[in-house]
């Protein structure tokens, strides 16, 4: 087969698949920087070769038909051998260092993520890592577009066929107090006191907020009562309203536990119901990870390793680990 129609057929399958994933050909001509009358020709002339209408058309967009869905299975797996194949072939032919995308939501792009590329630089100085910050949606969009690798977001993942969702750690949200706050002599609080003290808050909208108040929730406090006194849309920002005595908030222990070991705040736990939330790692389904991607994810899954790696105890890693053999999948 040429070049030329290689590249041809090889376009005509992402053409489909971004028609198919975004169920609307001018929306996947944007993406693709196309004429729409280019993707149109392109799914037709597909259609013509296969035989098959891989799509019903209506008003509001495009859905799959039967063929359709046998045929997204087969084209998903062959752009997924052939951008493995393309890593393999680069790092042959042109001597590349390997290259890992991540995504991550804020808290774990600040507080935990530079923890694991520290490790990593160490063990792995063969390597090398691109990291984007941004929120879930975008993470998880970026995911399925193979730009990020793998997605490393707080609280509830999304709902989507080709993303493979699976719990790497739990983050504890927690009531945190100034030092000279009258709890701060305290280990917990009640509910009931809870409701009447000033809130800091994270804006509406942000994962922290919606885990807390469904958490709260769920203990039986109504949200009327909670008295929000402010609200802002930086974890930082809430910290330095905290230290200087406006109110108190319900954070993440991750991100104070430097405070609070510098004795500026104090970590409480409302009685008998503490918070957690998981921390997802996001992968895309049916596809073929690199040999550094596995060791990565199968690095994720080691608790004991990874609470090291969190709370700065990798000091002696090479004990843990001599080269990063037995972390391979």
């Amino acid at each position: 087969m040429g070049k030329e129609r290689r590249l041809l057929f090889e376009q005509q399958f992402v053409v489909f698949k971004e028609v198919a994933d975004t169920k609307n050909i001018t929306l996947a001509a944007k993406r693709l920087h196309m004429s729409q009358p280019s993707i149109s020709l392109q799914i037709q002339n597909m259609e013509n070769l296969y035989g098959a209408r891989f799509f019903n058309r209506t008003n509001k967009g495009v859905t799959l038909t039967k063929a359709g869905e046998v045929f997204y299975d087969h084209v998903n797996n062959i752009l997924n051998i052939l951008t493995v194949a393309q890593q393999q072939i680069s790092v042959l032919t042109e001597d590349q260092r390997a290259l890992i995308y991540i995504g991550a939501t804020l808290t774990i792009g600040e507080y935990i993520l530079p923890n694991i590329l520290a490790y990593l630089y160490k063990i792995r100085p063969d390597v090398d890592f691109k990291v984007k910050i941004a929120n879930t949606e975008t993470i998880s969009q970026e995911v399925i577009e193979k730009r990020i690798h793998i997605g490393l977001i707080e609280g509830p993942a999304p709902r989507n066929k080709e993303i493979v969702v699976e719990k790497f750690w739990q983050d504890e949200l927690v009531v945190v107090v100034p030092s000279f706050h009258p709890w701060a002599a305290r280990h917990s609080i009640t509910l009931a006191e809870l409701a009447k003290e000033r809130l800091i808050m994270r804006e509406e909208g942000s994962g922290t907020r919606k885990v807390t108040e469904l958490a709260l929730k769920e203990m039986g406090l109504d949200l009327s009562q909670i008295n929000v006194t402010m609200e802002l849309g930086s974890t930082q920002a809430i910290k330095k309203v905290v230290a200087a005595g406006i109110g108190i908030t319900i954070i993440s222990s991750l991100t104070v536990s430097r405070e609070c070991e510098n004795g500026l705040f104090k970590v409480l736990k409302v009685q008998d119901s503490p918070v957690y939330r998981p921390l997802n790692m996001l992968t895309l389904a049916h596809t073929t990870q690199t040999k550094d991607e596995r060791f990565l994810i199968s690095m994720l899954h080691d608790r004991d390793l990874l609470e090291a790696i969190i709370n700065g105890n990798c000091e002696d890693d090479k004990e843990l680990y001599p080269c990063g053999d037995c972390l391979e999948a």
